[in-house]
């Protein structure tokens, strides 16, 4: 690693952090060195990449003195939480005021933070266009990334906050795929209306903050939002049927009917899609393609990341 920035990915053997871990692996005379940074470092994901040249370590979201040991005589990390692996925006905040706190700590000179907006910015708790959460939130699983960010900005960790977006990859383990209907035709079930949806691969959220690195520490401070293209759904639905090469129907469900499914989180993501279609001109410009394919010049469409990955997609 001599001569090489080392930058610490939190989340290694997950979507974002392992998709930078790879995005470094890959390249080794982009002057960057990973450490692979899991909970558990004997899975078979973070034996891969120690296989493939990382330095993997143990380290815990709720524990600060294992995320200090983590980035330790680091150049860099890779911040980010996961809000579905609990359902708890209050942890998901401790979590990234640790992370804040560590960084701090350690002097990092340049933190990407996977981060979404504080929906309650333009939809007020006392707002009645969609329902309050938990008391205090609207979208809780952005509501809590987005007011963790002042933990970073207070603690004076050079910062990029990166803004994501849908993953194409909820096709294929999140529930989203295609589903059949009574006739047996396929039907696509998005509560989007004829709004545009920002979406990605989730690889290419590590490929992009990959070249935020390598763009350097003038991206601290700044907001960069990505996504690999905005399709209505009814142009996703119509790059399902090519891939699938049968109909596959687009289905508008409306929000509320969204908000009552029977699925831990229904209410959140109900919320969360109305707050991207009442405020899709917002989130298209603010998701910007140009500067996503500057960052990561592999950036799949989602025509081609169907392309690759039509055959993990589980429609009977």
């Amino acid at each position: 690693m001599a001569n090489r920035r080392l930058i610490a990915a939190i989340g290694a053997t997950g979507a974002q952090g392992g998709g930078l871990a790879r995005a470094i692996l890959s390249d080794p005379e982009g002057g960057f060195a990973v450490r692979a940074v899991t909970r558990n470092p004997d899975s078979d994901a973070a034996r891969i990449l120690k296989e493939q040249g990382a330095e993997v370590v143990a380290a815990d979201l709720d524990d600060v003195g294992s995320l200090r040991d983590a980035f330790r005589d680091a150049y860099g990390a890779f911040c980010v939480t996961n809000f579905w692996e609990h359902f708890s925006p209050e942890k998901e905040k401790a979590q990234a005021a640790n992370l804040a706190e560590a960084a701090a700590a350690e002097d990092l000179s340049h933190v990407i933070w996977s981060t979404l907006e504080d929906t309650r910015r333009w939809v007020p708790l006392e707002d009645d266009r969609m329902p309050t959460l938990m008391d205090h939130y609207k979208v809780p699983h952005f509501d809590a990334k987005g007011e963790s960010d002042a933990r970073f900005t207070e603690a004076g960790v050079p910062t990029t906050f990166l803004l994501t977006s849908f993953y194409w990859d909820n096709l294929i383990g999140f529930g989203m795929e295609p589903k059949r209907t009574e006739d047996g035709s396929l039907a696509f079930y998005l509560p989007m209306g004829d709004a545009r949806l920002p979406g990605i691969a989730a690889e290419d959220i590590g490929k992009c903050a990959y070249g935020i690195l390598k763009e350097g520490a003038d991206y601290a401070g700044e907001t960069v939002g990505i996504a690999g293209a905005h399709p209505t759904g009814e142009e996703m639905a119509a790059a399902l049927t090519d891939a699938f090469g049968e109909p596959v129907t687009y289905v508008a469900v409306p929000f509320d009917a969204f908000r009552a499914m029977d699925f831990p989180g229904a209410a959140d993501l109900g919320n969360m899609f109305q707050f991207k279609a009442d405020f899709n001109d917002y989130f298209l410009k603010s998701r910007d393609l140009e500067l996503s394919k500057k960052l990561n010049p592999e950036l799949m469409n989602f025509k081609q990341w169907l392309a690759v990955n039509r055959d993990r997609i589980p429609v009977d």
